[in-house]
């Protein structure tokens, strides 16, 4: 076998690789119980980005227009703070932002349950950080997600 194969070419990567040497991986959500499509399974990257993008310039249009006297450098400082409220006070009551709720995404706790205010905290304080967002498992979950025990659906 050839070590190219083994440890997978830089466009395809090392999962690709193991997938033609026979590995089964499953499909995202599995693992949690999620269908494969449709309603109720693993929300897709581009839409969760998309929902990211839309909640982003709500806050910064808030933050803007009422906290930072019309100073668009201080509107993103607090844009972060509008963010976190945002997140804590919408996915804690409703499980959805308001850009989640427009692309048909919602946060729910691991098995379908809703997430509780102390996990929703969790998770809005882990995703303001930013880094624990980035960094993913097998089922595109971020490391903010996997530590409140929540998961990102299609509605």
């Amino acid at each position: 076998m050839d070590k190219r194969q083994a440890i997978g070419s830089w466009l395809s990567g090392p999962r690709a690789a193991a997938e033609e040497m026979g590995v089964d991986f499953g499909y995202r959500g599995e693992g949690l119980g999620l269908p494969e499509s449709g309603p109720g399974s693993i929300a897709p990257l581009g839409r969760r980005f998309g929902a990211l993008f839309i909640d982003w310039g709500l806050c910064l249009l808030v933050s803007y227009a009422l906290l930072s006297g019309r100073n668009a450098q201080v509107a993103g400082n607090w844009a972060l703070l509008v963010f976190l409220a945002l997140s804590l006070v919408t996915v804690g009551t409703v499980g959805a932002t308001p850009g989640k709720l427009l692309l048909k995404l919602r946060v729910v706790g691991e098995g379908g349950v809703r997430l509780s205010l102390p996990r929703a905290v969790l998770r809005g304080v882990l995703l303001v950080l930013v880094i624990p967002a980035v960094v993913w498992d097998r089922d595109t979950r971020g490391l903010h997600d996997r530590l409140s025990r929540a998961v990102q659906i299609r509605v």
